[in-house]
């Protein structure tokens, strides 16, 4: 018997639940993350090496693109932050049964552009 194998698998096409979609974001922002760490771990040493640089810091973020790179940042955290949660609470078996795991992760999702959202306003407002 010939086992009918896919010669070629186009992981583009491959549709995954939401919730393995929520859990792959969750590990993507985390690498994310580390890398801006870098960022952020540069805005904190000028900030308080002395008033003139938390003033340069303050001046630095009206630009477009350090407030747009900064949201950015702010929105990983806020995604991250609210996944995690969700990884939590299924760690500890609240929500781990099929049907509560897609609402969770569609709650994930939509909690997340919700957060994304007010970073904005706060930030540009």
């Amino acid at each position: 018997m010939k086992a009918e194998r896919p010669v070629f698998l186009n992981v583009l096409k491959v549709q995954l639940p939401v919730a393995a979609v929520v859990s792959i974001l969750h590990r993507i922002t985390g690498v994310f993350l580390f890398v801006a760490s870098g960022f952020f771990l540069w805005l904190f040493a000028i900030s308080v090496h002395s008033e003139q640089g938390f003033n340069d810091i303050k001046q630095l973020l009206t630009k477009p693109i350090y407030a747009f790179i900064l949201w950015i940042c702010l929105s990983l955290v806020g995604y991250h932050l609210i996944a995690g949660v969700r990884h939590l609470l299924l760690d500890l078996h609240i929500g781990d049964s099929l049907q509560l795991g897609k609402i969770s992760a569609y709650v994930v999702l939509i909690s997340a552009i919700i957060a994304s959202v007010l970073f904005g306003v706060w930030l540009w407002l």
